[in-house]
């Protein structure tokens, strides 16, 4: 079994977006000690845009490091810098005990394009494991360091890569005379290039993304009501849902894209109902006094999970989109809510009560074994990365609501802090998210 290293902070990234007016500090508070150790070396002939050089090999560097299982050599520490196959000595690189090396260089290409290349090595075997030329202009190098980041991730793991995958979630902020600002904002997985979706003085609720990763649907307290509104990212484009007396609530995308699962009150009590994205028909999906609420679609689309307080306290359940009997999941624990299916189907993270502090907790589906991923006393809204490698929620630190993640297994966690006001609400964005 790895052994956790829980001494100090292992990486402090600051990272600032001139479209957020603020910083956002990811902090790697936990990692493995035995994370596998790679050497990244600076990419030759960096480019400078806008002002600021974009070093795609510390942007690499960056990801794998986040990731938890990657520990990536000071430069410092670096005997050469080659940037080319032909000057690659492995055993400098065995000396220094790296297991891979990543190289590259950014070249000119025709029309003041440039081309990315790079190269990923076996220290100890001698030979390339991937490598590839990618044309790219100086406002896409970010996308493409990104892009390295996937395929070195790939290539060492197995297992897709989700640093090119995008977060929402929701700021807000108080003036001195108390007046409130709330906005959604879109970024990088890492944090930068983050941009203000809508801004609203009533609260803004429950971003959604849709499965290509174009619209964020969401819940709006625009005139003191609840409404839900489906947002095109491109374009900025926005439509209103029919919006009822009561509750409007919680949206949720099918992974097809076809429909929409959603807290409504219209019918009296709080149920489930599908909405039909080309129709525009609303389907009651439960039927009960008790207050069913947070739908999440199954990854086949055949289930959906929701909280419901039928049972006397807040516990999951699961019901076919068919509609029939609703199944209980949770028995461990007088609270367990807002829950969302592993993109494997084969687990769920929630929200789980235990000794009096509300944690990140993940249900395995098949043996119904719960294990507690985090140790704040007040976490909230778990949202999986789209591999399943880690879990992004909103926790309370001192007086202020930071995001912070969480591996799958619960052996690395990260908090990410806004430089200003609360930051709550996070939803991963899918593979495709443009």
């Amino acid at each position: 079994m790895n052994k956790v290293n829980k001494i100090g902070l292992l990486l402090s990234l600051i990272i600032s977006s001139s479209a957020w007016g603020g910083a956002l500090k990811i902090e790697i508070t936990q990692g493995v000690s035995s994370a596998q150790p790679i050497a990244v070396v600076p990419f030759s002939s960096q480019q400078i845009v806008g002002g600021v050089t974009v070093d795609i090999a510390q942007i690499v560097s960056d990801d794998l490091a986040r990731s938890g299982r990657f520990k990536p050599l000071s430069r410092l520490d670096m005997l050469a810098k080659p940037s080319s196959a032909e000057q690659v000595n492995f055993r400098n690189w065995q000396a220094l005990g790296q297991d891979n090396l990543l190289i590259g260089k950014v070249l000119p290409a025709a029309n003041g394009y440039l081309t990315v290349q790079f190269q990923l090595f076996d220290v100890y075997k001698g030979e390339q494991l991937t490598g590839f030329s990618i044309p790219t202009n100086g406002a896409n190098l970010r996308a493409v360091a990104h892009r390295i980041s996937d395929l070195v991730y790939e290539t060492l793991t197995g297992q897709k890569g989700a640093f090119s995958t995008r977060i929402a979630y929701i700021t807000s902020t108080h003036a001195a005379q108390g007046e409130a600002e709330y906005k959604i904002q879109v970024a990088d997985a890492d944090g930068f290039g983050a941009k203000t979706i809508v801004t609203s003085s009533e609260p803004l609720m429950s971003p959604a993304w849709s499965p290509r990763g174009d619209k964020l649907s969401y819940v709006s307290y625009e005139r003191r009501r609840s409404s839900i509104y489906t947002q095109t990212l491109r374009t900025g484009q926005r439509e209103k849902l029919r919006s009822f007396k009561g509750i409007n609530g919680a949206p949720s995308w099918s992974p097809d894209g076809s429909r929409l699962a959603l807290t409504l009150s219209k019918d009296g009590s709080a149920d489930i109902y599908i909405y039909n994205v080309i129709t525009r028909s609303f389907r009651r999906l439960t039927r009960s006094y008790a207050i069913d609420t947070e739908p999440d679609w199954s990854p086949d689309g055949r289930h959906i999970i929701f909280t419901s307080d039928r049972g006397g306290k807040p516990q999951i359940y699961q019901i076919s989109v068919n509609g029939g009997q609703a199944k209980r999941l949770t028995f461990e624990g007088v609270y367990n809510a807002r829950a969302s299916y592993s993109p494997d189907g084969k687990a769920i993270t929630m929200v789980h009560r235990v000794n009096g502090q509300y944690r990140i907790a993940s249900l395995e589906l098949k043996t119904g074994f719960t294990h507690i991923l985090s140790d704040g006393h007040l976490d909230e809204s778990p949202s999986y990365a789209p591999n399943g490698s880690m879990i992004l929620y909103s926790t309370s630190d001192g007086l202020k609501t930071i995001l912070a993640a969480v591996s799958s297994d619960g052996k690395v966690r990260q908090k990410l802090r806004l430089h200003g006001g609360d930051v709550r609400e996070p939803a991963w964005s899918p593979f495709k998210a443009k």
